[in-house]
């Protein structure tokens, strides 16, 4: 089997290629990405990439035809990842989330990949009081990522038919350790936070109902998808991927982080606002679908590890919100400022780096 993963230098990345790897030592993996957090590795250890056959530096919305070619199934990964971003850069957003991910998709279909599994989104439900939400509820996209993920789907919904099946898996909001290990996200940041000054600081009121999932049980339900085909008139199969028992009130996450981090105390922003962003998710349907490909890892668990992984890289850096390269917005901030990159996020070619030491 030939699989191109997209965005594979990306925080699910990493675990992703791993997964595929184990699970299919024989596969032909190809890595496409453009590059902006390859930089991004926590640990000085062997690069995920060593597990791929080929990997293509490329922006999703510039590749070459022949990426596609003997290509049995897509993994498409690769986005402007999450709200800030979504709110710095909104046009690039809907260029590379919606429409890079369409014309993707109809490439590929006409190049003969069989399969196309596409990283969406939970956040696409918004605000829902009415209870749990399934498939077939009304969305509410609050934001230009959440937005962008809802046209996505719209137009590989279009594109799926016989031998062309389209998996979109709405993910929970991601969270655990990672080779290219991300902060800004919910958990995460809480964790961070503990660590690096003792306190959880809440952004929020604590009320919003959100669902997170561990990336290692992501890069499971992904090795799912791949080996799903179209049949029965399911071309297209949209499904929120977790559990019941990771749907978890901000709060909540905030208070079993503080017990976790020895010493820690829970902090309330000034600033903090009721956030609209509240929702709870069935994952019904995922569970009757791939039985065997549960999420296995607990709450409990995920901090742990993500605590003992910044003990050991002794991360201490309180304003990491502002300026760990941990954040990816940062970490695009400073490329653009830097003139590494267009206003379009495009890579600015002619442009140079200023040398270490340099004027």
């Amino acid at each position: 089997m030939n699989i191109l993963v997209t965005g594979n230098l990306g925080y699910l990345g990493a675990p992703v290629v791993t997964r595929l790897r184990s699970s299919r030592p024989e596969a032909r993996l190809v890595g496409l990405d453009t590059g902006y957090f390859a930089h991004c590795l926590c640990f000085p250890v062997p690069l995920p990439e060593r597990l791929l056959d080929q990997q293509e530096f490329v922006d999703v919305r510039d590749f070459a035809d022949p990426v596609l070619e003997g290509v049995d199934v897509v993994v498409h990964l690769a986005a402007v990842s999450n709200d800030p971003l979504g709110n710095a850069f909104e046009e690039v957003t809907f260029a590379v989330n919606e429409r890079a991910t369409v014309e993707l998709a109809r490439r590929a279909r006409e190049a003969g990949v069989q399969g196309f599994v596409f990283a969406s989104s939970c956040s696409m439900y918004g605000f829902a009081e009415e209870g749990p939400r399934t498939e077939d509820s009304p969305l509410d996209p609050l934001t230009a990522y959440s937005r962008s993920k809802v046209g996505a789907e719209n137009g590989l919904a279009q594109l799926a038919e016989d031998g062309f099946a389209v998996t979109s898996l709405r993910f929970g909001t991601a969270c655990g350790m990672s080779e290219r290990l991300r902060l800004d996200l919910v958990l995460n940041d809480f964790v961070a936070s503990a660590v690096a000054s003792g306190n959880v600081l809440l952004l929020s009121d604590g009320t919003p109902w959100r669902p997170l999932i561990h990336v290692r049980d992501m890069a499971r339900a992904i090795d799912w998808a791949v080996d799903r085909r179209s049949q029965n008139g399911d071309a297209f199969l949209a499904v929120n991927v977790g559990a019941e028992a990771w749907n978890f009130q901000i709060l909540e996450l905030a208070q079993a982080v503080v017990e976790a981090v020895d010493g820690a105390r829970l902090e309330l922003s000034p600033q903090a606002h009721p956030d609209r962003r509240s929702y709870k998710v069935d994952f019904g349907r995922f569970e009757s679908v791939a039985p065997h490909h549960q999420p296995c890892v607990s709450l409990e668990e995920t901090i742990k590890d993500l605590v003992e992984a910044l003990g050991r890289i002794g991360f201490r850096d309180t304003d990491f919100r502002t300026s760990s390269d941990l954040v990816r917005l940062n970490v695009l901030s400073r490329l653009r400022r830097d003139g590494l990159l267009e206003e379009d996020l495009r890579w600015a070619l002619t442009a140079r780096p200023t040398p270490v030491g340099g004027r």
